[in-house]
């Protein structure tokens, strides 16, 4: 009960928005406001929720089969060279404008060639969707590690920490607050472009369920797929979220 209240207290105004967007579409949609094909009635979504909820739950398995390697991919990718190039002035100096250059061709337009040229379709949406987050996540530590008070690295070369300890025991948690923030920005534009690579280069997932759905004409399962979708994903952001505040606890008030 406690729990209830704390979350209702909490989050009191986010629900009143969402349910303020349910009332809007049932009114819009039940009083056949709009085109009854392209927005089906409440009733009608209830229905399809029920009779999809199976096959929904395991394309959005498929889909985080997909995301889980790609994210971790993209993180090691971007801690590796972001704490190389934010340690070394030269290798910064050298490489900044080259992946500046790259990280700012959206993934959306090499993904023609990207889905001719792989071998397989899942490797394909595994480049595009790395492609995608690891930017963000790479700028976000070099700047956390060129950001960290040089008193830490002092202390570090008296205690004769170097290498793998030097890193583990002070670079990383004094820059873990830029990086995280990095990350969990990036991890919210993976869920565009994974959706983008499951309706265009995929046979399973959330996004080509909806995809599928709406070239064959049947909107509530469309609208289903979509309402299941964004639900599920901003769980899994506010679940992120307080990881991170947990990681982040002893720099938080």
């Amino acid at each position: 009960m406690k729990t209830i209240k704390g979350f209702v207290k909490k989050y009191w105004i986010t629900v009143l928005i969402f349910a303020g967007l349910v009332l809007l579409y049932y009114y819009v949609a039940d009083v056949k406001m709009l085109n009854p094909y392209l927005f089906p009635t409440t009733e009608k979504i209830a229905v399809a929720f029920e009779s999809n909820k199976e096959v929904m739950l395991t394309n959005m398995l498929a889909s985080f089969k997909l995301l889980i390697p790609s994210v971790f991919l993209s993180l090691v990718i971007a801690v590796i060279f972001g704490t190389i190039m934010g340690l070394n002035k030269k290798i910064r100096e050298a490489l900044h404008p080259v992946i500046y250059a790259f990280s700012v061709i959206p993934s959306i337009l090499l993904s023609p060639f990207v889905l001719l040229l792989s071998p397989t379709l899942l490797s394909a949406s595994i480049f595009l969707v790395v492609y995608n987050i690891v930017w963000a996540t790479l700028f976000a530590t070099i700047t956390g590690i060129m950001t960290i008070d040089k008193r830490y690295l002092d202390k570090a070369a008296t205690l004769e920490l170097t290498g793998v300890k030097r890193f583990m025991k002070v670079i990383l948690p004094a820059a873990s607050p830029s990086i995280l923030a990095g990350f969990v920005n990036s991890l919210r534009s993976s869920f565009v472009m994974l959706v983008f690579a499951e309706m265009y280069g995929g046979g399973s997932g959330m996004g080509y369920f909806v995809k599928k759905n709406s070239e064959l004409g049947v909107f509530a399962n469309t609208w289903v797929g979509f309402i299941f979708m964004v639900i599920v994903l901003v769980v899994v952001m506010q679940i992120f979220e307080k990881v991170k505040e947990q990681l982040l606890k002893w720099t938080i008030d």
